[in-house]
């Protein structure tokens, strides 16, 4: 896992990883070249302070500077613990000095900043405004297309306060602005590249990972967001700015973290539209336009960077009867050098190789991989039925001779649910339980792999946005919609009915205000109403015409749980929202939690040295694809139309009959298959979990809907996966011994320290809702 890390305290002597000794008039502080103390080194050259900061490098790397005046034995001060208030528990210790375990110092004191993990040496990068003045300065972490001078001409303008521009660069990366004592954080605009930040030692700490912040302050877990979780997971009101750890928060998307020696604001860089005077209609050619010119650029973004080769490449075993080469390196869990990417039949993956294949620049350009794109295609012998159209597509896309097409078989051994070992994340999510039916297929991918994750919720319409129509007197725009949904319905008979109720429930959210939809949720959670399983199109429309409605894991809960996460929408429910539109609301929301759970995703499935790619979610697509008219993106078949747009301008004109059908993504059928084969282990893991000691759920319901899912019976699969990932993630975090942080007399930080105390209940011996 790759994150960055700093702080910002009120103290201008507030060390980074060392102290500061005093003999007579002079000092100097003490630091290796880890981060440990050391009587030889300075803190690579500066002092804390001090307004004399190191020269930095291409991608940060700091000189050290050796210090001829040296102290003897004088006690030291002016280290974390003294730039602490007299009642904060990080001055207790007067000998404490932390940093993280293997990072990279990108700059110093007095608001140090590192980079912690495996990141590539072009992924960092580091520019300074002004030689004279090195304390003005610009970090950015990830892929961005930005060039140097671009960079330097974003540091100039955001030294005024500007800060927008640093968001609308090609790719997708965290940037970190320092002037003077103010540090400024920048988050993107799906949240696929969170902030979360926490007081500590008098000022805040921030990261790009919530585990890292809470060893540091040795939080515990928060209950209540776990109900949140499985409650009412696409709703922001029940989640708010929390984390699973009690002190840790997180920005929200499309805002950014400002801090001034300590305190700290959070403020919004994207403008919202109003509610008093509709927009005008965006011309729908130009909006299209600019989705193709943003996710052109995300992937020629990726193009243009270095190319990496696997570090540390298992050796071949040698021919093995009836694999080629490219299955034995899948096989030793090495990805091929280059550029690759998911080919599964859908409109969003072949945009995405189709558009990578056919740009500037050979997506193979090391020795032996040729000038060819690896397409990936996944194959599963388990569940051959219903797959066959969208393999079919596969097939004929990677005809194109810019395409080297692989198929990943694998049968019972990849089903969902087949191996729930796996590492720990920052945070639960649905994907643990497919982790390694998604790792064995990433695996025989590339170093650089793009994936079309986040293309549904980007350029698709929330059926709630069918209520914003009718809010801005557009009734003639959900025509085809709605003529769609009854023509999706015509088997079961209802078809005549489903224009009346689709239009009357949209009308009725047009007219619901904001609090009362809140007030309306809250009410039904504490009454113990579960979400409906959806058995159709229609269903599922109809469920996500609200303002908020529970989860699929919501008629498990225990009524104690659900009574919290009620108290908490209420609590929301007086906070004016983002916007006051409920389809542009709901948009966003779920569009929020997706790139939070493909974030898990990306740490459940990492195969080392791969980079997985998701230009979906980069600043650029989502900003374009907001400016998209609604007018256009309710009309059924809008996201193929705009792909093949995009594919149009790279060239690629012919594509394969059935192109840009909808793919349901969840395969039903193996993952029932996955809960049968897997039902023994899963009943054990259920026997005495942790979610029924936190007072969450109820065994004995849980245990029933397991085996009714093995069988057969409609139970809610989504909600299962909810819980299954979650109670693995509880016992991975509990189980663990590392931490996070270390130094040269620190105590050892770890999050949930006490293992007695780890899981706090909500309440007791309430009886269970459904």
């Amino acid at each position: 896992m790759r994150w960055l890390v700093g702080w910002s305290s009120i103290a201008a002597s507030f060390g980074t990883a060392g102290r500061v000794f005093d003999q007579g008039t002079s000092s100097r502080t003490a630091t290796g070249p880890a981060g440990y103390a050391d009587p030889a080194h300075g803190p690579y050259g500066q002092q804390p302070g001090s307004r004399h900061g190191p020269q930095h490098g291409q991608y940060g790397r700091h000189p050290h500077t050796d210090h001829a005046d040296h102290a003897d034995h004088a006690a030291p001060h002016g280290g974390i613990a003294d730039a602490a208030y007299a009642d904060d528990p990080a001055a207790q210790d007067a000998e404490r000095t932390v940093h993280p375990v293997g990072a990279q110092l990108l700059w110093g004191d007095p608001d140090p900043l590192w980079a912690v993990g495996d990141w590539r040496p072009d992924e960092i990068r580091t520019v300074t405004a002004d030689p004279a003045d090195p304390f003005t300065r610009l970090a950015v972490l990830g892929c961005c297309g930005a060039t140097d001078a671009e960079l330097r001409r974003a540091l100039y303008a955001a030294r005024g306060g500007a800060l927008r521009h640093l968001t609308e660069w090609s790719g997708s990366y965290t940037a970190v602005v320092q002037a003077g004592r103010r540090i400024t954080v920048l988050g993107d605009l799906a949240g696929a590249r969170p902030v979360f930040y926490t007081p500590w030692a008098g000022g805040t700490a921030y990261a790009t990972a919530a585990l890292p912040l809470a060893d540091l302050i040795e939080a515990q877990l928060d209950v209540g967001h776990l109900a949140a979780l499985l409650a009412c997971p696409d709703s922001p009101e029940a989640l708010g700015d929390g984390t699973p750890y009690v002190g840790v928060r997180r920005i929200p998307p499309g805002h950014t973290l400002i801090l001034r020696e300590g305190s700290r604001e959070i403020t919004g860089y994207e403008q919202v539209a109003s509610l008093a005077v509709a927009a005008p209609e965006a011309d729908p050619e130009r909006a299209v336009e600019g989705v193709r010119e943003a996710l052109t650029a995300a992937v020629r973004a990726r193009l243009t960077a270095p190319r990496h080769a696997p570090d540390a490449l298992v050796p071949d075993p040698g021919p093995v009867p009836g694999m080629g080469p490219a299955d034995r390196r899948a096989a030793r869990g090495a990805p091929a050098p280059g550029v690759g990417a998911d080919l599964s039949g859908g409109s969003a993956s072949a945009t995405l190789a189709l558009l990578a294949a056919g740009l500037p620049g050979s997506p193979g350009t090391l020795p032996g991989t040729g000038s060819r794109l690896l397409a990936v295609t996944f194959n599963d012998l388990a569940t051959p039925q219903g797959r066959e159209a969208e393999l079919e597509r596969a097939h004929a896309i990677a005809a194109d001779p810019r395409l080297h097409h692989v198929v990943v078989a694998a049968a019972e051994e990849a089903l969902p649910y087949a191996d729930l070992d796996g590492p720990l994340t920052d945070e639960p999510g649905p994907s643990l339980v497919f982790a390694a039916r998604e790792r064995r297929r990433l695996a025989a991918g590339s170093a650089d792999h793009f994936t079309g994750h986040g293309a549904r919720q980007v350029l698709d319409a929330h059926p709630a946005r069918m209520a914003d129509l009718l809010m801005d007197r557009r009734r003639r725009h959900l025509l085809r919609p709605v003529a769609a949904l009854a023509r999706s319905a015509s088997a079961s008979g209802e078809s005549l009915l489903v224009p009346l109720t689709v239009y009357s429930a949209a009308r009725r959210l047009a007219r619901t205000p904001y609090r009362a939809g809140i007030e309306a949720a809250a009410a039904r959670l504490r009454e113990g109403g579960a979400a409906a399983t959806a058995s159709g199109p229609v269903d599922a429309s109809l469920a996500a015409l609200t303002w908020s409605r529970p989860g699929p894991a919501a008629g498990w809960l225990t009524g104690e749980a659900l009574a919290e996460v009620s108290i908490r929408l209420r609590a929301a429910a007086g906070r004016p929202p983002l916007s006051l539109r409920p389809g542009e609301a709901r948009a966003r929301a779920t569009l929020a939690r997706h790139a939070a759970d493909h974030r898990v995703f990306e740490q459940a499935v990492e195969v080392r040295s791969q980079r997985l790619h998701a230009p979906f979610l980069d600043n650029q697509v989502v900003r374009a694809a907001r400016a998209l008219p609604e007018s256009l993106r309710v009309q059924p078949g809008a996201r193929a139309a705009i792909l093949r747009s995009v594919l149009a301008s790279a060239g690629v004109r012919e594509l394969p009959p059935g192109w840009g059908a909808t793919a349901h993504a969840p395969n039903e059928a193996a993952t029932r298959l996955g809960l049968r084969a897997a039902l023994p282990g899963l009943l054990a893991l259920f026997t005495a979990p942790l979610l029924a000691d936190a007072g969450l759920i109820d065994t004995r319901l849980v245990r029933q809907a397991l085996t009714d899912a093995a069988d057969g019976r409609p139970v809610p699969l989504d909600g299962l996966a909810e819980l299954v990932s979650m109670e693995l993630w509880l016992r991975r975090l509990l189980a663990r011994r590392g931490t996070c942080w270390t130094g040269t007399s620190t105590p050892r930080r770890r999050a949930v320290p006490a293992l007695d105390a780890s899981l706090p209940r909500l309440t007791r011996g309430a009886p269970a809702a459904r």
